[in-house]
């Protein structure tokens, strides 16, 4: 078997990579996180309208491309490693959740307006909704129903990762219509949720290794580069270590995902797993590179400080890691 990219999930990483490199420097990801959308609108747009990755897991009749989870998660990765602060993962959470658990009527209403860029969201719980005050559409799961959301007041929560889109979202006084299966739209939803953290945490992990190397050989110490020294190359080679079974294990469990002919145990299997070992090595892979760059890491000018948030943000969004070892049935 074969563990890689094809040829044309390749193309994809590298084009959103291209775009990224060109539009998600740290000056405009830091910008971005701050600014009243809480991402770069125009780089969105770009996203959607050049690469179409909102439509990927759309089937054609919705104007999406029929693509599948895993071409997401591809994207998602690129994105974890720019940190650059984005709806997809709100909206591809979402958008599999209409999918799995929508009614035809509510598919071919919603679904090419997700294809063309409109945000959407969705409400599992009590706690905060990723992109709650800026989605367009906003459904949520309220017993055993899927349900359009309208008239929803929404409130920005303040979190540690700047980068990461949180609202509070009020659905006392808000319009509630049924529009399909809430269990199904829900299992659904947390699974792909996890599973889109690892995707975005193996980019992470590959952003810290990178830059904690590209600082190891300039930095002089002793009259030689720091990497020089044996025990900070074991500290980076663990580093790599982590990152490559962290990648392993998230394309095992995207790919169980996007395999329509899964067996649902297998796949949860699968996810859980990989979020458990991903997320854990996530916060010790942005652990060391903060220990490996010194006191310029506590810098509120260096970046590393922005990988150390997202690693802890990203462990707490689906489910910390200890929860998700809870739900492995060994």
């Amino acid at each position: 078997m074969l563990f890689a990219l094809s040829e044309e999930q390749a193309e994809l990483a590298s084009t959103v990579r291209s775009l990224l490199d060109k539009r998600a420097d740290s000056a405009a990801v830091r910008a971005a996180s701050t600014s009243e959308a809480g991402h770069d609108e125009a780089l969105w747009s770009a996203l959607c309208e050049q690469i179409g990755v909102a439509a990927l897991p759309i089937p054609e009749e919705y104007d999406g491309f029929g693509a599948s989870f895993f071409e997401t998660a591809v994207v998602l990765e690129e994105l974890g490693r720019s940190l650059a602060p984005s709806p997809l993962l709100a909206t591809v959470v979402a958008t599999e959740a209409l999918l799995a658990g929508g009614t035809d009527e509510a598919k071919a209403r919603l679904l090419p307006r997700i294809a063309a860029g409109e945000i959407v969201t969705v409400v599992l719980g009590d706690g905060p909704v990723l992109d709650g005050d800026r989605a367009g559409i906003v459904l949520a799961v309220r017993d055993d129903e899927l349900v359009e959301v309208e008239g929803a007041a929404a409130t920005w929560a303040e979190s540690m990762d700047q980068s990461i889109r949180l609202a509070h979202v009020d659905l006392s006084t808000a319009t509630l219509t049924p529009i399909g299966d809430g269990e199904s739209a829900r299992a659904r939803a947390e699974l792909v949720g996890a599973a889109a953290t690892t995707a975005l945490a193996v980019g992470l992990n590959d952003r810290a290794v990178a830059m904690t190397v590209a600082y190891a050989k300039e930095r002089v110490q002793f009259g030689r580069p720091i990497g020089s020294f044996q025990a900070l190359k074991h500290r980076m080679a663990d580093m790599l270590a982590l990152t490559e079974q962290s990648r392993s294990a998230s394309w095992a469990a995207s790919y169980a995902l996007a395999d329509g002919d899964a067996d649902p145990g297998t796949a949860a299997f699968q996810v859980h797993a990989a979020a458990s070992y991903t997320l854990d090595a996530a916060a010790r892979i942005a652990g060391e590179c903060v220990q490996l760059h010194g006191g310029i890491a506590i810098t509120w000018e260096h970046d590393a400080h922005l990988v150390f948030k997202r690693a802890h943000a990203l462990g707490q969004l689906f489910g910390a890691p200890h929860r998700h070892r809870a739900l492995i049935d060994l």
